[in-house]
């Protein structure tokens, strides 16, 4: 294998003009190539040896080397290092990072953002090379249009594993030029104790803290009846306490198939079988109506043993009635 096919079977069948010269290819059979379209043009200087549609990987090889030295950003540096099974789609606009100063040209499928910390970032080792993926996930929550997809980028990330909140915090701490960067560091301090999806996150900080509940137990391991471990979303009264109430809270991020949703349901019936109460809460008792749900399960907890009172937070129209079904209203 010579050195032009070593790099098309490296970059996935893409290569540069560039490449292609220093790896002895001559001009003339560039040109033979082209004309005979065993190589397509991509990009300006950028071929692929195929006719037809590119796949994700080749579409990503192409934006990054028509801006080299270049790494994928943004969704696309977490598609590469999670693979096509977790995000995005084929047809996604490839996003590219390159270092400050620099001024890329436009070019169609691509979107190319410019950095003071490429060298430092940029992991151009990998194929292909992408941002770091701590870096990428700080990044897409700095751009996410609102607070909530903010707050589903870094629960997401921790949630697959390939990172921490911690790993995130102490990213964070050496990036001084990222915005709200307090605001991120509360959020991370918050999935670090346990909130592992956005709905987990806003009844954390919307129902549970804005109106003085008791502080749950977050994430705490369980056994169902076979044996297999399991995570209960929130326990209030503690492990073994004379009262016990389970808050799961069903979200977009793990319960979106049949499957998790009949093991949401196999829980509760677990926790049935120890005299504990289930409450099982959605986006829109979270989100959509956070003081009623604050004053309901205000009043649950009350009936369960808890000695406390809700309190009001800055949107309820009054105090949360714990005397009363309807609670507090917005």
């Amino acid at each position: 294998m010579d050195q032009v096919d070593e790099l098309l079977a490296l970059q996935d069948g893409v290569i540069t003009r560039q490449q292609a010269l220093c790896a002895g290819e001559t001009a003339s059979t560039m040109r033979k190539r082209l004309r005979n379209r065993t190589w397509v043009v991509v990009h300006p200087g950028v071929y692929v040896n195929h006719t037809g549609p590119l796949t994700w990987r080749q579409r990503a090889w192409a934006g990054v080397l028509a801006h080299a030295p270049a790494a994928l950003d943004g969704r696309s540096a977490l598609r590469a290092h999670e693979g096509p099974e977790r995000r995005g789609h084929d047809d996604d606009v490839i996003e590219v990072v390159v270092a400050h100063g620099r001024k890329p040209s436009a070019m169609p499928g691509v979107r190319v953002r410019t950095s003071r910390r490429f060298a430092e970032c940029a992991q151009l080792h990998l194929n292909p090379p992408r941002l770091r993926y701590d870096d990428a996930v700080l990044q897409l929550a700095v751009r996410a249009p609102d607070d909530l997809r903010a707050i589903g980028v870094l629960a997401e990330a921790c949630g697959s594993r390939r990172t921490t909140a911690a790993r995130l915090a102490d990213r964070l701490a050496v990036t001084p030029r990222l915005a709200r960067r307090a605001w991120l560091a509360s959020v991370l301090r918050d999935i670090a104790d346990g909130t592992c999806s956005v709905l987990e996150h806003a009844y954390l900080t919307e129902v549970e803290r804005a109106h003085g509940l008791p502080r749950g137990l977050r994430q705490v391991a369980a056994r169902d009846d076979r044996g297999r471990s399991l995570f209960r979303d929130v326990v209030y009264g503690g492990k073994r306490p004379p009262w016990r109430q389970y808050v799961e809270l069903d979200g977009r991020l793990f319960h979106d198939s049949a499957s998790a949703r009949d093991r949401d349901l196999e829980r509760d019936l677990d926790a049935a079988l120890e005299l504990v109460d289930t409450v099982r809460l959605g986006y829109g008792q979270v989100l959509g109506r956070p003081c009623s749900t604050a004053a309901k399960l205000g009043r649950l907890l009350q009936a369960r043993g808890w000695q406390g009172e809700p309190t009001v937070c800055p949107r309820c129209t009054s105090l949360p009635d714990t005397s009363a079904a309807s609670g507090a209203t917005r």
